[in-house]
């Protein structure tokens, strides 16, 4: 029998249409979340969220570009409505455009830049107006350790979540006299269709680098989620949480 440690929440899932997304969804709804699962495909967010609905969660769908400032606050109004204001706020949204840096466009590097680092904090800057009000909530933003490490080919992408990390910290002591929470988790190799579509040597070549001897699981990451997200970590704040089977220790 699952618990009910977030009974009486509302949270605001980005990039919830599949992958680690959904999964953060699944595990906030299972344990009493009242969830909203926002994405830039509208048709594939809803889908997800009549499947979820069939199985009992109690959830809608909501179509956001988390770079625009009017969609984002069209999301947490589209959250009061449905819910009531947002006390859990999942920032996970992003995109890829791989290439060496000979080759990386501006745009493609302007556009990870503008999904990570200016949807994450257009989420965080809309779902605290709520926190405040409310006195409390957890905002849960997602890096990566390509941000730690850095990765070849990915010269806007581990920008982009190095500077979650920065984003997260400070956002952290702005908010903590108002008991909203800020933290961030960096999932390192975790099976999903994007990572299981490289090639062999490649998947081989990270997995030797992980101690624990194994990829992740997108459970493995909504479970760090459901943490941050509950009651169980009340005095964790600005801290980053990595899931990577022991990679980069």
């Amino acid at each position: 029998m699952q618990s009910r440690i977030l009974e009486g929440h509302c949270a605001i899932v980005t990039g919830a249409a599949r992958g680690l997304g959904l999964a953060i969804v699944e595990a906030l709804a299972d344990h009493g979340a009242r969830v909203v699962l926002a994405d830039l495909d509208g048709g594939a967010v809803e889908a997800a969220a009549v499947r979820l609905t069939g199985e009992g969660a109690t959830v809608v769908a909501a179509k956001v570009d988390v770079t625009d400032e009017q969609s984002v606050e069209d999301l947490l109004t589209r959250c009061r409505d449905s819910f009531g204001p947002v006390s859990i706020m999942v920032n996970n949204a992003g995109i890829t455009r791989d290439a060496m840096m000979k080759k990386m466009s501006l745009g493609d590097f302007r556009a990870v830049i503008d999904v990570h680092l200016q949807g994450t904090w257009l989420g965080m800057k809309a779902a605290a107006v709520d926190m405040r009000a409310q006195g409390r909530g957890t905002i849960i933003n997602m890096g990566s350790t390509s941000g730690k490490s850095g990765a070849l080919g990915q010269t806007n992408y581990s920008t982009a979540k190095a500077g979650i990390v920065g984003m997260t910290k400070a956002a952290a002591k702005e908010l903590a006299r108002f008991d909203i929470r800020v933290n961030a988790i960096q999932p390192g190799l975790i099976r999903t269709a994007m990572t299981e579509s490289m090639p062999k040597e490649a998947w081989d070549r990270k997995m030797a680098e992980i101690p624990l001897g194994r990829a992740g699981e997108p459970s493995d990451v909504a479970n760090a989620a459901l943490f941050l997200a509950s009651n169980w970590s009340t005095y964790i704040t600005g801290a980053v949480i990595e899931v990577s089977g022991g990679r980069y220790m």
